[in-house]
């Protein structure tokens, strides 16, 4: 997918690993103290580069999770067992290590104070990834706009950013939490079961004549499915931005 960058902000730099948090069995979140960081959007990703002793490099891009305001920058990788990358992020990496990195980088995933709602939110496994970055940046700056998120994980033990999501859903200040879960759920689960469908859109979303500022991401397949499905729905395609990523993509 191509995506635009900020000009000048193309530069390798090293980060160091001020700390790893465990989100889920195979999902850990890095939070990095890069040496030059001028600051990112909501929404926006990285690349992040690795590189063997026998000069072998090998890259990937991962999305923001931290808010703008926050005061390190956060992404939260997946462990993906036939990755490249993602094994040593999750699996190898120590604090105090460094990482070489580059972003921020895109200008279309992105969301701001400025941008009219109401904002739907629709997020696949790690897709919720650039979603924390939005749901900070929309606190910290004291937005009003309504906003829905809809999360597809495939257990409760999946959910990344659990703790921090049922703060925000019990917070009451404009911003609904419905969770989903596509193959395992505790005996007294009342939530959503199953994938993200039209029924599951039609009861989260708004009506398409409210105009909606709708954000999808995760794998490619799911993406795909649920951007269709709004706009078969009747929902503006032009106010619909996708964010995708396939088996080997993070």
């Amino acid at each position: 997918m191509a995506r635009a960058a900020l000009p000048g902000r193309l530069n390798w730099q090293l980060a160091k690993v001020v700390e790893l948090v465990e989100e889920t069995a195979q999902t850990t979140s890095i939070v990095l103290e890069p040496a030059n960081w001028q600051g990112h959007q909501a929404g926006q990703h990285v690349d992040v580069r690795l590189t063997a002793e026998d000069g072998y490099q090998a890259q990937r891009s991962y999305s923001i999770a931290s808010g703008p305001e926050d005061d390190h920058l956060v992404l939260t990788v997946e462990r993906l067992d036939d990755g490249e990358v993602s094994p040593y992020l999750v699996g190898v990496l120590q604090p105090g290590d460094e990482l070489e990195l580059r972003g921020p980088i895109g200008g279309y995933f992105v969301w701001n104070q400025s941008l009219a709602g109401p904002l739907l939110l629709v997020a696949g496994g790690s897709g919720i990834v650039p979603f924390r970055s939005i749901l900070r940046h929309r606190a910290a700056v004291g937005s009003d706009v309504e906003a829905r998120l809809i999360y597809s994980a495939r257990s409760l033990d999946d959910v990344i950013y659990r703790e921090e999501l049922d703060t925000i859903a019990a917070a009451g200040d404009g911003v609904d939490i419905s969770l989903t879960l596509t193959r395992e759920w505790p005996e007294d689960w009342t939530g959503h079961r199953g994938r993200i469908d039209g029924k599951l859109l039609d009861e989260v979303a708004w009506p398409a004549t409210e105009m909606q500022r709708t954000y999808i991401c995760g794998p490619s397949s799911f993406v795909e499915a649920a951007a269709g499905t709004l706009v078969d729905s009747g929902h503006d395609p032009g106010r619909i931005r996708t964010e995708r990523f396939g088996p080997t993509g993070k």
